[in-house]
């Protein structure tokens, strides 16, 4: 024990020693005064054996002086240094025994090194050598944009350290997944990233995924994005030192630092270099931007008809019905009940859906009932699939269905298994013929609150002894396993998980995966690797069809297998407005183009006002579905008059710009461009746009301004010095960087804008399905910008295939003020035309239309 902790120990002790209270309260205020005082004696590391080239930069780190503050120093390590291109930077430190957890390539795939020149790169590195310090600074500027200089570097087998200096007021944005500010708090904030069941959706908490990058941006000097690529739970603080400097700070309890420097320089830049790191997202079906309808508490598939024809008869589109846990059979996967969902009567609702051009999804757990007699624990236990306790057997623990098993993602055996359990339950034949998947519970989510649930006798000798078990089981160390004997229940630093310990809520972080790793280190990517499997067991079923699946525990690169809502929210306004901010932060942050919330709220029970605006509000979202718990009341948009006219406008608005929403997740696919982004990303120099989390850019055109304060009927907005034009009506609107006020906001209106220079394709008219609106003709809104111009683009493919190859349409369209062209690649073969071009603006503000009609089989244009 360090002295300074002893004499605190010893101080408090010996005043009031008889009251109770006082005592822990001086074990948990020495604990955090001895651990800063051991985290400031520390002395770091010394570079030597620097050997530098022109695309990289290697060196050993070695420890100067003992540190130890929370756990054991390593102390020797390795620096590499790649400047992979011109606009990425990759700094890698790691032990030099290569023991300590580094995330699987297979897991996370690190993106493809072009060993580009460092005299070329748009980012600098330099360092100091003792003691150890790095900084990246902007080639073009010389701007520094991380600096590690005012703290030593630690790193030691369950702690590591690192902290940057940040400008004064910085603007830092992502670090999700959380329900904060967009523009994320600098002042003693922490956001702690540790994936777990987080209903309600707290502030300041950490919710069901994990994604630590952030952007730093600082207006006209450019924008740039740091990722640090560790799934170990981690506090990144924000802050400012005794000395008034603004900082960043790491406090992770494992793995290594694993950075990407993204260049930049705007906004949208640093968007698709994330994306070209992680993964580009995948592309999803054109019937999933339909509206969807779900309730956990149908009580039977009778009544899930009911509700399908209830949408019908008041006149609402209804793309897809998703299934809760309801249909089970005593909540297990794979199952139906056989009175209230017997699969004969599943399966005709489903055809009779498919029949109507409608959609069908159901849920899954990643919690497998431990049943005898259960086909799917038996066959899963017979391939040895599912993560074992210390003592070898299968470590169990509490869901839906009562005591349960997990899989273990990473057995070599465990995608076979659940590719079969997939293909046998949904056989379109036989079983229930779903048109998509959506994972639940997957963080993973543990009802078990103590650590004598279900525990063996190993497993529990293992809580006292620490480490033992996995020591005598695995023996010599293999690399980027992570090291021996760590405490793996309780390390020193503890991070502020919601829950209090690591394993509160979800699976023993002692619990060892079947490649040796620890669910201590690979925790956060649980859920999408869960998420993974399923997208390649859709592939197995059809492998012609872009899989869908949602998921609810997210990491970083989960866009490349799956779509994400934003948990079990609430029906509440402040929710209302958290989505919005959650929205932006996983489509132009984190490389998630397909999200949403739970329309109208999950628990809790909705009112009819706040239901109509978030009817509105969710069309202009990426993922549109309304889902409510089985203890909040009926929310279904046909219940209430204000909320079906809302609703109504809302989806006849949303599915004539399908197609423009449709291409923007398009571009999000093919290159990283955000869908939805927040409007700095269009106005970076304009600082009245950074703190702006109510509205939001939808593709590049269009700036949605909803009405967000309770039962109100007015809203203030925020128009950039940019040519506007009201959506509704397209009168033009200079915004002069001025925040507008507009009353009298109807239940069923939502004020959106077009921003000047852009081209919309829209259908000229709604449909029931997303099947039928592919039969619509199109219109084009030109709407030109402050130099009389405009450009826009329309994709159009299948809306189904994995693979279209040439059969797709890639159409820019281009307004020069005088004449009109629509040019690009026509490799789509359709019936439907352009019939006509409307355009904006004219003298006078005179809107002028041109009618056609235009084949969309190749080129056409005008000129007046």
């Amino acid at each position: 024990m360090p002295a300074s902790l002893l004499w605190c120990y010893l101080l408090f002790a010996s005043f009031h020693c008889r009251m109770a209270f006082l005592w822990i309260a001086s074990l948990v205020l020495c604990s955090l005064w001895g651990a800063r005082g051991q985290t400031e004696r520390c002395s770091g590391y010394e570079a030597i054996n620097v050997l530098k080239a022109d695309s990289y930069l290697i060196a050993d780190l070695v420890l100067i002086g003992n540190c130890s503050s929370h756990s054991s120093d390593i102390e020797n390590l390795r620096l590499l240094v790649e400047y992979q291109t011109d606009s990425r930077l990759h700094v890698l430190i790691t032990d030099a025994d290569s023991q300590v957890f580094q995330i699987q390539e297979h897991v996370l795939p690190r993106p493809r090194s072009e060993n580009a020149s460092s005299s070329s790169s748009g980012l600098q590195f330099s360092f100091t050598q003792s003691p150890f310090a790095f900084s990246v600074t902007r080639a073009s500027t010389g701007e520094t944009l991380f600096d590690t200089a005012d703290t030593p570097l630690i790193f030691e087998t369950q702690y590591i350290r690192l902290r940057t200096r940040l400008p004064s007021n910085p603007n830092i944005y992502g670090l999700g997944e959380h329900s904060d500010d967009f523009r994320l708090p600098t002042w003693n904030y922490t956001r702690t990233l540790w994936n777990t069941e987080s209903p309600m959706i707290p502030n300041g908490l950490n919710l069901y995924g994990s994604h630590p990058v952030y952007f730093d941006h600082r207006g006209e000097s450019g924008t740039h994005g740091v990722f640090l690529r560790s799934s170990n739970g981690m506090d990144v603080k924000l802050g400012t030192s005794d000395q008034g400097q603004q900082f960043l700070e790491y406090n992770v309890i494992g793995g290594v630092f694993d950075f990407y420097f993204l260049a930049g320089p705007t906004p949208t830049d640093v968007s698709k270099q994330y994306a070209e790191v992680v993964g580009l997202p995948a592309f999803v079906p054109y019937w999933v931007l339909g509206f969807h309808q779900c309730k956990y508490g149908y009580k039977s598939i009778d009544e899930v008809g009911q509700v399908v024809d209830a949408y019908a008869a008041a006149g609402i589109p209804l793309e897809t019905m998703w299934g809760d846990i309801d249909y089970m059979s005593d909540h297990q996967d794979f199952t139906t009940d056989g009175s209230r969902y017997p699969l004969e009567k599943v399966r005709q609702l489903v055809q009779s859906l498919h029949d109507d051009g409608q959609h069908y999804v159901q849920i899954l757990d990643p919690g497998i009932h431990r049943a005898g007699g259960y086909p799917t624990y038996t066959r899963g236990a017979e391939q040895n699939v599912f993560l074992k306790a210390a003592d070898g057997s299968f470590y169990r623990g509490f869901q839906w269905p009562g005591e349960v098993v997990w899989p273990d993602w990473l057995h070599p055996n465990t995608q076979e298994w659940w590719t079969d359990e997939i293909r046998r339950f949904y056989d379109p034949n036989s079983g229930v013929n779903v048109d998509g998947l959506w994972v639940d519970m997957n963080e993973a989510s543990n009802m078990c609150e103590s650590t004598s649930c279900f525990a063996s006798t190993s497993a529990r000798t293992w809580v006292a002894n620490k480490g033992i078990a996995v020591r005598k089981r695995y023996g010599d160390p293999v690399p980027f396993l992570g090291v021996p004997e760590r405490d793996l229940f309780n390390p020193l630093y503890r991070i502020q998980n919601r829950w209090g310990d690591i394993s509160s809520k979800t699976l023993w972080t002692n619990i060892t995966n079947a490649d040796g790793t620890h669910q201590y280190d690979t925790h956060n990517f649980y859920g999408t690797m869960m998420a993974g499997a399923t997208r390649n067991a859709l592939l197995s079923r059809n492998s012609a069809v872009r899989p869908f699946v949602l998921t609810r525990s997210t990491f970083a690169g989960v866009g490349r297998v799956a779509a994400h809502w934003f948990g079990d929210n609430a029906s509440r306004w402040d929710h209302y407005r958290t989505t919005i901010r959650q929205m932006l932060s996983f489509t132009a942050l984190h490389a998630v183009p397909f999200v949403g919330s739970d329309v109208c709220g999950f628990n809790e029970n909705a009112t009819e006002k706040m239901c109509a605006r978030w009817a509105l509000l969710g069309a202009f979202q990426p993922f549109y579905r309304n889902h409510a718990d089985t203890t909040a009341n009926r929310q279904e948009f046909y219940l209430w008059p204000l909320v079906t006219q809302a609703a109504k406008k809302a989806i006849d608005t949303r599915y004539k710009l399908l197609d423009y929403m449709y291409t923007s997740l398009w571009k999000a696919s093919a290159d990283g461009t955000p869908n939805a982004s927040p409007l700095w990303f269009f106005y970076p120099s304009d600082s009245n746009t950074f703190g702006i989390q109510n509205q939001w850019m939808l593709g590049d055109a269009l700036l949605v301004s909803p009405v967000v304060d309770d039962d109100s009927q007015s809203v203030s907005f925020y128009l950039p010095d940019d040519i506007w034009y009201d959506f509704w009506t397209f009168e033009q609107k200079a915004g002069g960087g001025q925040t507008h006020r507009l009353d009298g906001v109807q239940w069923d209106e939502i004020p959106v804008h077009i921003r000047g220079g852009t081209i919309l394709a829209m259908r000229t008219e709604s449909a029931n399905t997303t099947a039928q609106l592919r039969e619509k003709n199109f219109r084009i809104i030109v709407a030109p910008g402050k130099d009389g111009t405009a450009k826009g683009e329309l994709y159009l493919d299948d809306g189904a295939s994995l693979d279209v190859g040439g059969n797709k349409s890639e159409i820019g369209f281009v307004w020069d003020g005088q004449s009109f062209a629509a040019n690009g690649t026509f490799g789509f073969e359709t019936d439907v035309k352009v019939e006509r071009v409307v355009v904006l603006g004219g003298e006078g503000g005179e809107v002028v239309t041109h009618e056609g009609p235009w084949g969309l089989g190749g080129e056409f244009g005008f000129h007046l």
